[in-house]
């Protein structure tokens, strides 16, 4: 019993140094793959409405983060704004109002960046952002600020009357987010006092700014005003203004008030005549466009169009009779192949022209977020691509309640976003017409020539809707 007591003290003293080494290792090991952390910007980042901006974040040192999860949230994990784990990106419990609009720029994952694009940026986009980024137990974050603008109009000066002995001159302009500065400026551009200001916010959060000043006689005369976005840190101005002698008063107020009444009053006998005028060629113009529109689809052939699953995005769904398109939360196991679009949820339709007048009606409904138009038989397919000419792609947006045509840059378009459009593909003239088809009106034409001349076929992408080909 002795001699098996001393063989088994030995045994556990001799196994004991080996313990602590293998639990050193394994700790160190930890320890080297938690040695990192999340870096953002520290400082604001600013996006223009409507276009698409990249959070930047990485990790320090460079190591790669494709095995990492990688969660991009607001102010709760879930429901996230992005999510990234298993080296693919997951959107079951991503926020309703970032479908379709997030990206995880990946060329870097590698090398420990892990920017996120935001594609379309909205007002409600701004705030904090959280970065975080796990590795087995360990995890760390970073914050970062997303700031939103936009740069309006050039402003406007105009005269508004007598006041307080003097000239009440306003400066207008809209289009602004956030509220912009107003300075009033002389001719060496020292700067003037205003004297009041008014606000009003616009449909889709913009703001319209009112600033007046009163110009008196003995002060100067030649004035301009500029607004600022801080953002930034863009300004507009108008042009140099200049007031005459003749709008002050001299014997008593009144003289000045009926010059101004009389000023107004001219103005408007004068607004009236060429609104006349211009009502009478608008009409004519209407007629003209109208009695184009409809030479033009009684020249064109009717083109049964439908959808080619083979292209399709995995988001998207297709009717069996290639009609219909929606798109949805689950990606569907589909074959990766040349074809297919991989980033934006796109699909092009089967039939291609190379000839002839031809075309087709899609209905979006009341639907806030598609791109309907062409595009050329080898326009790219994978990756983030830009929609615009420069990659193949002729077509007009809706992105919530802005309605624009596709040029680069974007050309904003005047008229509400229709529920269905008539899309006119000129293959003799090699362009492309969008019209209103329940108010017979024209949309947007892209110039005579600047289709290519190979096979064009029909382009749609698809946000959380769904959207009907005819006839």
């Amino acid at each position: 019993m002795k001699i098996l007591s001393i063989c088994h003290s030995s045994r556990a003293r001799s196994s004991l140094p080996h313990f602590i080494v293998f639990f050193l290792t394994c700790y160190v090991h930890k320890m080297e793959s938690a040695q990192f952390t999340v870096v953002g910007p520290g400082h604001p980042v600013t996006a223009t409405l409507g276009g698409d901006i990249a959070l930047p974040c990485r990790l320090s040192p460079s190591i790669s983060a494709e095995h990492m999860e990688v969660r991009w949230f607001r102010s709760e994990i879930t429901p996230f704004v992005h999510l990234y784990q298993h080296k693919q990106d997951e959107y079951v419990q991503q926020m309703p109002e970032y479908r379709g609009r997030t990206k995880l720029l990946k060329a870097g994952i590698t090398e420990g960046i892990v920017d996120l694009r935001i594609i379309n940026v909205r007002h409600s986009d701004k705030g904090l952002y959280r970065c975080s980024v796990q590795d087995g137990d360990f995890h760390e974050e970073s914050v970062l600020e997303l700031e939103v603008a936009a740069l309006g109009s050039a402003p406007r000066i105009s005269v508004e009357g007598h006041q307080d002995g003097g000239i009440r001159v306003v400066c207008q302009s809209a289009g602004w987010y956030p509220q912009p500065q107003v300075l009033w400026r002389d001719p060496k551009g020292q700067p003037l006092s205003a004297s009041t200001e008014t606000k009003s916010e616009e449909e889709g959060g913009f703001f319209q700014i009112k600033n007046s000043i009163v110009v008196t006689e003995n002060s100067n005369k030649n004035l301009s005003c500029s607004m600022r976005n801080t953002h930034l840190d863009k300004e507009r101005e108008s042009v140099t203004f200049y007031i005459s002698d003749s709008f002050f008063p001299r014997a008593s107020p009144w003289m000045v008030g009926w010059s101004v009444t009389l000023m107004i009053l001219l103005s408007f006998i004068c607004l009236a005549w060429f609104l006349f005028r211009v009502r009478g060629k608008h009409l004519d113009t209407i007629r003209k466009i109208r009695t184009e529109l409809e030479w033009r689809r009684s020249q064109c052939d009717a083109a049964n169009v439908t959808l080619d699953p083979d292209t399709a995005h995995p988001q998207l769904v297709l009717s069996e009779d290639g009609k219909r398109v929606r798109w949805e939360d689950t990606w569907q196991l589909l074959p990766y192949t040349p074809e297919r679009f991989d980033i934006r949820p796109c699909v092009l339709g089967r039939e291609g022209f190379t000839s002839g007048r031809h075309y087709w009606e899609v209905e979006a409904g009341d639907g806030k977020y598609w791109a309907v138009g062409v595009a050329t038989e080898f326009v790219s397919r994978k990756g983030e691509i830009s929609l615009s000419p420069k990659v193949g792609i002729w077509a007009v947006q809706r992105c919530a309640e802005q309605f624009q045509a596709l040029t680069a840059p974007v050309t904003p378009l005047p008229l509400s976003p229709p529920s269905r459009i008539r899309v006119c593909l000129d293959c003799d003239r090699w362009q492309v017409t969008f019209i209103d088809a329940g108010a017979e009106a024209s949309i947007f034409t892209f110039p005579m020539g600047s289709l290519p001349g190979e096979r064009i076929r029909p382009w749609l992408w698809v946000g959380p809707e769904l959207l009907s080909l005819y006839p």
